[in-house]
């Protein structure tokens, strides 16, 4: 058997985090298995879908690597749903039901002060064929439920191991709106049933779903494919995602300056025994993929471990790789490999290079608030400074004479020296930045600070 799986977005809004693990976790378990990875576009809701959401979605798969094998969209496959909700209506799975909204939410609300679950009661098929006459005179039209079984649907979930649901538990769900729309669930399966997924990943929120697919799947005549039902992604406080999900889109993530393989070695490795670590690549992350080291505990998401990871990935980077990117920032295009070398451990993603290119290339900076004793002190600094080039030793050279000049040592020496030069409090070791800045601009500044 060859592995398919399928990773299916809605094109109503951007990838997210959540959505990238969900792709993510498709992706390297097909790939794992030497298997296939389908792209399919669920546009079912035509009024909430857009055409530059479903490129985005492709552009921000590609962007992360996570190509697929094979796509398509449901917006192209309505006469094939209807199809099978014809199949369904005939054997007896598919009925219609009249209740308005606030009818099925009054009963709902007398079921629960009644202590008993607000499960649908099925009236629906108590009506006579007069009576549903009756009522689409009235001007009420159909939305359509299937009729579960009431038995338990079973299977062995990949990662939760044997579920099962009791389907006398649930509603039969709604697959068929009163406007005639299709609801996520009945298209998700007969997609399933003609692509042949094998495979079906998605967060636990759908455990429930499962059983009612399942008995969709055998009412069409497939059958179900195995499940894997993974922890839903959660904040570093605990908390949920969903009010942070703007920022943490793929395309915010990207325009930020995150590395591709920083987001997916975290989201690969969140809630999974494997340490969390930046890997090399998609194939090795596929490699060390498997489902027995996935934990039922929610997987934290955490950006600092998401910054870490990137910085990582930055500091590896060797400046023909990054000279690109470099060359898009102001001044970038004054980079060389030497700057590069000397600022990229300080580093978290590569845009963050904007600064250190306008201290090493740019002209006057805002130059720092300084205490007269401290304006006294560059005084006797820029004196100090040696006439001609500045080398590597020059830092080291100049600062010892300005420490037998003044006394002053440790912070109270480098410190000050550093802000008037870089207008940083931290950064890059200052004797390559100074040799960076150069003699001219190294006196300018200093004078400049002096009184």
């Amino acid at each position: 058997m060859t592995v398919k799986v399928r990773f299916a977005p809605s094109p109503t809004g951007k990838l997210h985090v959540g959505n990238i693990r969900t792709a993510l976790v498709n992706w390297l378990f097909a790939k794992g298995q030497d298997g296939i990875f389908v792209l399919r576009i669920d546009d079912t809701d035509l009024e909430r879908s857009t055409k530059e959401n479903e490129d985005g979605i492709r552009k921000d798969l590609s962007w992360l690597g996570l190509d697929w094998d094979e796509t398509f969209k449901q917006s192209d496959k309505f006469d094939r749903y209807t199809a099978a909700a014809e199949q369904l209506k005939a054997s007896g799975h598919l009925y219609p039901c009249y209740e308005t909204a606030e009818e099925l939410e009054r009963r709902k609300k007398i079921a629960l002060s009644r202590g008993q679950p607000p499960v649908y009661n099925r009236a629906a098929l108590e009506l006579t064929d007069e009576q549903r006459k009756a009522l689409e005179a009235e001007g009420r039209r159909p939305h359509w439920r299937f009729k579960l079984s009431g038995g338990r649907a079973e299977w062995i979930d990949l990662v939760r191991g044997q579920q099962s649901i009791d389907t006398s538990s649930v509603s039969d769900p709604v697959l068929i709106r009163e406007d005639g729309s299709f609801l996520y669930t009945m298209p998700s399966v007969v997609d399933d049933i003609d692509a042949k997924i094998t495979h079906v990943i998605r967060g636990e929120d759908h455990v429930t779903n499962s059983g009612a697919q399942i008995e969709i799947f055998l009412a069409l005549g497939g059958k179900p494919p195995e499940m894997a039902h993974m922890p839903l992604l959660i904040g570093a406080d605990g908390q949920g995602l969903s009010k942070r999900l703007g920022s943490l889109s793929a395309e915010e993530l990207r325009n930020s300056g995150f590395e591709p393989i920083a987001i997916l070695s975290l989201l690969a490795k969140l809630g999974t025994s494997d340490p969390v670590e930046a890997r090399d690549s998609l194939q090795q992350l596929a490699m060390e993929f498997s489902f027995s080291k996935m934990g039922r505990a929610p997987a934290r998401f955490d950006e600092n471990e998401l910054n870490g990871l990137n910085a990582h990935v930055v500091h590896a980077m060797g400046f023909a790789t990054v000279q690109p990117r470099l060359a898009k920032l102001a001044y970038g295009d004054k980079a060389t490999p030497e700057f590069w070398d000397a600022i990229r451990k300080n580093l978290v993603t590569v845009p963050d290079a904007a600064l250190w290119l306008a201290v090493v290339y740019g002209g006057g900076l805002t130059g720092p608030e300084l205490s007269d004793e401290d304006k006294a002190f560059i005084g006797e600094a820029a004196k100090l400074f040696p006439a001609g080039e500045v080398t590597l030793d020059t830092w080291k050279t100049w600062s010892e004479a300005v420490k037998a000049k003044t006394g002053r040592k440790g912070k109270q020496l480098f410190q000050p020296l550093r802000r008037v030069l870089t207008d940083q409090e931290h950064g890059p070791e200052m004797d390559r930045m100074l040799m960076l800045i150069g003699a001219e601009k190294a006196r300018d500044r200093l004078i400049q600070a002096a009184p």
